[in-house]
């Protein structure tokens, strides 16, 4: 924003404190003006012709500014995605302990990217990495949304599953 000198119009539309406009007013004049009440002559539409001008303190206005960009950030959800790694051929207890640690994921509100790596030649059997996943999918049904199927990129297959909004969050 530009504040008093750096303001490079010949006339401005003026607006006081209080929110009345003053209509269109020389530059050395608004800066007059601004300058009787101690306070900073702040461009608010650089685009508008002529420009508008605002009279205001600017140190209090970036303050207010500052605190509710921080109330706006405190109400923000960062949705994050957090990765299972599974192989192929994995074992039915470690199946569960992976499908324990998803839904806790999802009701946290996470993202979950649940991947199966093949080694070797593991990647010729992409089928049963498939069937992992799709099993996976149907265990986390109640608690998620599969966002995007099981896929192979590389030497991995990946699937991304949502997570399904609580009945409190949409009331």
């Amino acid at each position: 924003m530009q504040i008093n000198d750096a303001i490079r119009a010949r006339e401005v539309r003026l607006i006081d404190e209080a929110g009345e406009q003053l209509g269109i007013v020389n530059l050395r004049d608004a800066l007059r003006i601004a300058g009787e009440k101690n306070l900073d002559l702040v461009n608010v539409a650089p685009t508008a012709k002529p420009p508008v001008c605002r009279i205001m303190d600017y140190g209090k206005f970036k303050y207010e500014q500052s605190k509710k960009e921080k109330e706006a950030r405190k109400h923000q959800k960062v949705v994050l995605i957090k990765e299972i790694r599974m192989t192929p051929n994995i074992e039915d207890h470690d199946f569960e302990t992976k499908v324990k640690a998803a839904v806790k994921f999802l009701q946290e509100g996470d993202k979950v990217k649940a991947a199966v790596r093949f080694r070797g030649r593991e990647i010729t059997h992409s089928n049963i990495g498939q069937a992992v996943l799709e099993k996976m999918a149907k265990e986390l049904e109640p608690f998620g949304i599969i966002e995007r199927s099981p896929r192979l990129e590389g030497r991995s297959m990946i699937m991304i599953i949502n997570p399904r909004q609580s009945v409190e969050k949409s009331s």
